[in-house]
């Protein structure tokens, strides 16, 4: 795999193109506005989303989807799992044949209830084996700047899942394969949701305990999920899940964890949305499309339920703590 397109210049675009060009491969970043491209080819600087950050000269960057896609051999989706459907249709008709798609999105889409492997299929019309996702424990300005760390590729097709591996191993950056997409997904979104509640929690001044605690239960009400929809439970206890909950709920440099303190210390949706520079974390929308599929499956995932009424009923936190701690009691396994 010689040449991949990055669609999306975003953070975590913009640092899955520099690992993929610093393992070698020659990668064309397309970003949606003209002046951002024409920074990154000129300056070889993200100014917007990692400004400390040069990138290498094998990254070449466009605002032209046409060109970033001719001949490449991988597409990588590095879009809101909001504006997936809604962009990849916008490329359909561009894609190389037997290009591999691979989404970088973790979350539910609000309506369908699809995961994004699901959405891409869908709408780019092709089998799931030619779908890959990336997830783990991978906050993009610690990899921008080098820091070692491991994440899962994840397609049905194996081979497509090792070749992607060739293609982004490098000195800081190492992937491992997994035919579970299912749960890699899972595990991704889902942990968006959770780090809204330990956000939510460290906003009330609460400790260690209850984010080990949250962090915990969270991820036991994740397996449930992925039990209903049929992932394998190590996945969830590996990279992808474990991995990705933990950096995600501890991190001040995570987006949900950050927004979620926000809420904790009392801000509305609206005042938290604008500290963010207009920007929502991505578990305020998942939330409610993750409680909705819980809910159609009968899968008890009470954080989540109560991650949707804070953001979108308007239940105060507090309230929310309360309700999870006055609980009908229960064996842990239940």
């Amino acid at each position: 795999m010689e040449r991949v397109a990055v669609l999306g210049a975003g953070s975590w675009g913009t640092a899955f193109a520099k690992v993929l060009a610093d393992a070698g491969t020659d990668v064309v970043l397309w970003a949606r506005r003209p002046e951002v491209a024409d920074a990154i080819a000129a300056g070889r600087v993200n100014a917007d989303y990692l400004p400390d950050i040069v990138l290498p000269d094998n990254l070449a960057a466009t605002s032209d989807a046409a060109k970033a896609l001719d001949g490449a051999e991988a597409v990588v989706l590095a879009v809101p799992s909001q504006t997936l459907r809604a962009n990849l249709s916008g490329w359909r008709d561009l894609l190389p044949p037997d290009a591999t798609l691979v989404s970088l999105a973790k979350g539910v889409e609000l309506g369908t209830l699809k995961r994004m492997s699901e959405v891409v299929r869908e709408v780019a019309g092709v089998p799931e084996d030619r779908v890959a996702v990336v997830s783990g424990p991978n906050l993009a300005r610690e990899i921008a700047a080098e820091q070692p760390t491991a994440t899962v590729i994840a397609c049905t097709d194996h081979d497509r899942a090792v070749d992607l591996q060739h293609a982004c191993s490098n000195s800081y950056f190492r992937p491992y394969t997994n035919v579970d997409v299912v749960g890699c997904e899972l595990g991704g979104a889902c942990k968006n949701v959770i780090a809204l509640a330990c956000g939510m929690a460290a906003g009330m001044g609460f400790g260690d305990n209850t984010m080990a605690s949250l962090i915990t239960r969270g991820l036991a009400e994740t397996a449930r999920l992925g039990e209903a929809l049929g992932a394998d439970p190590l996945t969830l206890a590996g990279l992808a899940g474990l991995g990705d909950l933990v950096a995600t709920c501890a991190s001040p440099l995570s987006r949900n964890r950050s927004f979620g303190e926000r809420l904790g210390r009392g801000d509305s949706l609206a005042q938290a949305q604008e500290a963010a520079h207009g920007q929502v974390a991505e578990g305020v929308k998942s939330c409610s499309s993750i409680r909705e599929l819980a809910a159609r499956l009968d899968v008890d995932m009470p954080i989540t339920e109560g991650v949707h009424r804070v953001c979108h009923e308007g239940m105060d936190p507090r309230v929310l703590t309360a309700a999870l701690l006055g609980r009908e009691r229960k064996a842990e396994r239940q």
